[in-house]
């Protein structure tokens, strides 16, 4: 009961928040849409328990809606925080350029609210299957509560007609998700053109006019370097090709390639820009020097370390397992989600490692917000801490455990498979569960290391590791063999669409 209380306070600062709704100039739509869904996620879930459970068993029946009811004051306090942004007055162009190409909104926030609110129905129906003491009445929960799980339902129309307002299913959110980020972009050439315009009360400078050309711009657009150099200064090298910069005040991380001409810059340019979910760091901006034949690319605001340094950090001797459970299947969510964005646009990774995983740990909780990097022109080099370190914490193991068996020995090109990202990714899922780094124990190094895994050999999990996680992590290692040798064929793994198989990891 407490953990619903807090919700519905949640939304109440989400609904005063938008009292202001006249004054937002950043995202007013995706704002607005944020809040009509939280709004409307409290009210369905508030109904439920309504119409399910019974006020006098809060105390002895109701233990199970604690965390997912958690989860969901978690997703609307991330919607507060992100409409507040918006909301801020100062340094107007800096948040412009960091948020005006972001679908952190719709991807990340109201992706995460819908989910809590599935969660959280799911709860309500298991505990109000067990409320009351009648037999028949039991019985009876549980009938209609069948009804619910019908293949029939399976069919999205009738879904939509029977569960679609429970479960936030309606056609108009869905057409508000879609039209939501394009709305907030004509707003905002709109005015940006009433800026530019001569009757604007605030005439704006040089800069500004560059500054209002680059917002209006589509992603991936190429630009003059001049735009970003003026008000660039270098703060260090954060490993590969990453650097941190301090762009109108704000630290952003820029990816610089030299020796690229015009050509070269544009197709890096539409390839970053194709792979742009929230957990994957997006290119903002394309900056190129002809003369120079330098490309600077804007990638995201600051992250602050990468996942190898991060996981080093937070394990100790008393603490071998760094995390809870619902923040690695959060984290291998995140991470599968940017993966399968990047393959559907058939782009593939070929170096996926903990140091390729960009996390910036949220205040107040133990949950990471996640970017996949080091993919593109140069992806052979790692992006790395920005801890101010030159090496990933992971620099001293081998390289070779983080690849498919199948690409070792060959030329780089064979890294970069579908079936090789997948690979990679079970590596990840390993450190993440057991606090280690694959095959660290092994007293085998360098191209003994290669032949061994190359066999077939394996990381071995800790006896109390969850059987589940486990199990899709060895499936994303699977090997078979072929023609009678090691050689990992590959088939047996899963595809980067491994998100709805975390999802149900806990249950």
């Amino acid at each position: 009961m407490e953990q619903l209380r807090q919700v519905g306070e949640a939304v109440g600062g989400v609904n005063a928040l938008m009292v202001f709704h006249d004054d937002l100039r950043i995202n007013p739509r995706q704002c607005a849409l944020l809040a009509h869904a939280c709004s409307l996620a409290f009210h369905a879930v508030a109904g439920e328990v309504s119409a399910r459970l019974r006020f006098e068993d809060r105390l002895t029946k109701w233990k199970a809606l604690d965390d997912p009811i958690r989860e969901l004051h978690r997703a609307v306090r991330d919607g507060e925080a992100y409409i507040r942004q918006c909301l801020e007055p100062r340094d107007w162009w800096t948040r412009a350029a960091a948020a005006t190409h972001a679908t952190d909104c719709v991807e990340h926030l109201l992706h995460n609210l819908l989910w809590c609110v599935a969660v959280v129905m799911e709860a309500v129906e298991a505990v109000g299957e067990v409320t009351g003491s009648d037999p028949d009445e039991v019985a009876r929960r549980r009938l209609a509560l069948a009804k619910d799980y019908d293949k029939d339902l399976l069919d999205p129309k009738l879904f939509r007609q029977r569960l679609g307002k429970t479960y936030l299913a309606t056609r108009e959110l869905a057409a508000r998700m879609d039209m939501a980020w394009k709305e907030d972009r004509w707003l905002l050439s709109q005015l940006l053109d009433e800026r530019k315009g001569p009757t604007s009360p605030e005439p704006l400078t040089r800069q500004e006019h560059r500054l209002a050309d680059l917002l209006a711009a589509p992603r991936g657009k190429l630009h003059p370097a001049s735009v970003l150099l003026s008000d660039f200064h270098m703060r260090r090298r954060l490993g590969g090709n990453l650097k941190e910069v301090q762009w109108m005040g704000e630290s952003f991380a820029v990816k610089h390639l030299v020796g690229v001409d015009a050509d070269a810059a544009a197709a890096e340019g539409a390839l970053l820009a194709a792979g742009s979910p929230p957990t994957v760091a997006p290119c903002r901006y394309c900056f190129h020097d002809e003369e120079k034949r330098e490309l600077f690319v804007v990638m995201d605001q600051l992250m602050s370390k990468d996942l190898g340094c991060y996981v080093k950090e937070v394990t100790s001797a008393k603490r071998r397992v760094p995390f809870p459970l619902v923040v690695v299947v959060d984290t291998m969510l995140q991470i599968a989600r940017g993966m399968e964005q990047l393959h559907s646009n058939n782009i593939y990774h070929g170096n996926l490692n903990p140091s390729n995983v960009l996390v910036k740990p949220r205040h107040g909780d133990a949950y990471l917000q996640v970017k996949v990097a080091g993919f593109g022109h140069g992806h052979g080099q790692s992006a790395v801490s920005n801890s101010g370190t030159k090496a990933p914490a992971n620099a001293n193991a081998n390289p070779c455990i983080w690849y498919a068996p199948e690409a070792l020995g060959n030329e780089p090109t064979a890294r970069c498979t579908e079936k090789a990202d997948v690979y990679s990714f079970g590596m990840i899922c390993f450190e993440l569960l057991t606090g280690k780094i694959p095959f660290e124990d092994n007293h085998l190094q360098g191209d003994n290391m290669s032949k061994n895994i190359r066999a077939g050999e394996r990381p071995l999990f800790p006896f109390q590791s969850p059987k589940y996680l486990t199990g899709l992590t060895k499936r994303a290692a699977a090997e078979v063999e072929v023609d009678g040798r090691g050689e990992a064929a590959a088939a047996d793994r899963p595809t980067a669409n491994a998100e709805d198989k975390v999802r149900r990891a806990p249950e």
